[in-house]
């Protein structure tokens, strides 16, 4: 089934995901002081985690996915050097331990690694994709986000989007249940980033 029918077809979970309050208060700057930071250091745990699961679906994706997998892999790569200079910037610890959302997506995506690889192509594209929308949302963002929001909405991110789609189109099947997951767990991640706020 081609991703555009998933997004067709998920319209509330979808706005549940990339409509947050967290996402709002980026927007206006009525976000709660310090839950951008956590979310911050949150978010490299996340990184880390993702990267781990997309080396190891390039390892068994079959040749014409593995093209936008490892480029996909290698911008995981600079993002995680580019949040830890950010760390350094503000002065964030980014040894602290996961929050239990944070542990929780970690183990979603333990388990699409036990997933066929259409289904965890989709996985891929859909969080990506929910990314990439949740942060459009959040644009332009208040003064103090604005080149935060930038960085997470650049054609080339977007680009990179449109990628894993055609390669989930081509691998095809019907991946509802993974979407859901997927988008439960992008809710709980903004949740857990406000509620420790």
């Amino acid at each position: 089934m081609p991703t555009s029918e998933l997004l067709r077809d998920h319209p509330a979970a979808w706005e549940r995901a990339t409509r947050h309050p967290f996402l709002l208060g980026v927007r206006d700057g009525t976000l709660p002081a310090g839950a951008f930071d956590t979310w911050l250091v949150q978010d490299h745990h996340y990184v880390g985690d993702l990267l781990r699961f997309q080396a190891r679906l390039l390892a068994r994706a079959p040749r014409p996915a593995q093209a936008v997998l490892s480029g996909g892999a290698v911008a995981l790569v600079e993002e995680l050097a580019w949040f830890e200079e950010l760390a350094g910037r503000r002065g964030l610890d980014l040894g602290v331990p996961r929050l239990p959302a944070t542990a929780a997506y970690a183990a979603l995506l333990e388990r699409l690694d036990a997933a066929d690889v259409p289904a965890a192509v989709t996985a891929l594209w859909a969080i990506e994709r929910v990314y990439l929308d949740a942060w459009t949302v959040a644009a332009p963002g208040a003064p103090e986000y604005e080149g935060y929001v930038a960085h997470w909405t650049a054609p080339g991110f977007a680009g990179y989007v449109d990628a894993l789609a055609a390669a989930a189109d081509a691998l095809g099947g019907r991946h509802d249940d993974v979407l859901r997951e997927v988008l439960d767990a992008e809710v709980a991640f903004w949740d857990t980033a406000w509620d420790a706020a």
